[in-house]
């Protein structure tokens, strides 16, 4: 069972003028495909907030850390940026399906400026802000996550027997 933490970059829930509804649906569907959901924090758009919180569940050892939010074209969308300034190594794989199934559901899902990438044992996936978004982004890479942080865990990985 791999851990997964969540973290919803929302100024307005922060503030609690807004409830967090893309953490909690990220969580349910997480626990759903098996994975044990070890912490979830709402942080404000705030580059340093956002980079506190990554570096936070890196250091839990968090297998998967999934952000809701900030992944937009507005002046306080900055997951992207505060995620790069965490992560070693890119997997750009991950944004690109996730764009691409968007896509097939609304010519917007281009807009989405996510990124991803892996940090120590830890990867790091930003997703929309939006619950619906959030879970149909996630749904685009549910049948690689398992294969992938095996990989990145250091355990071994049968490519050939995962495909389908």
């Amino acid at each position: 069972m791999f851990t997964v933490q969540i973290i919803t970059v929302s100024d307005r829930s922060f503030r609690g003028e807004r409830e967090d509804r893309s953490g909690p649906a990220l969580a349910e569907r997480m626990k759903a495909e098996g994975f044990a959901v070890t912490g979830t924090v709402l942080v404000p758009d705030e580059e340093a907030e956002i980079v506190r919180a990554l570096r936070e569940a890196v250091r839990a050892d968090a297998a998967l850390i999934l952000t809701t939010g900030g992944t937009g074209f507005s002046p306080r969308d900055i997951t992207p940026e505060a995620t790069l300034a965490v992560v070693e190594r890119l997997t750009p794989g991950l944004p690109e399906a996730m764009r691409a199934a968007s896509m097939q559901i609304t010519p917007r899902g281009m807009l989405s400026r996510g990124v991803a990438g892996i940090c120590g044992r830890s990867l790091i996936v930003n997703l929309p802000g939006s619950p619906k978004a959030a879970t149909e982004n996630l749904e685009a890479i549910l049948p690689a996550l398992e294969h992938g942080l095996v990989m990145l865990r250091g355990g071994i990985a049968d490519c050939a027997a995962l495909q389908s």
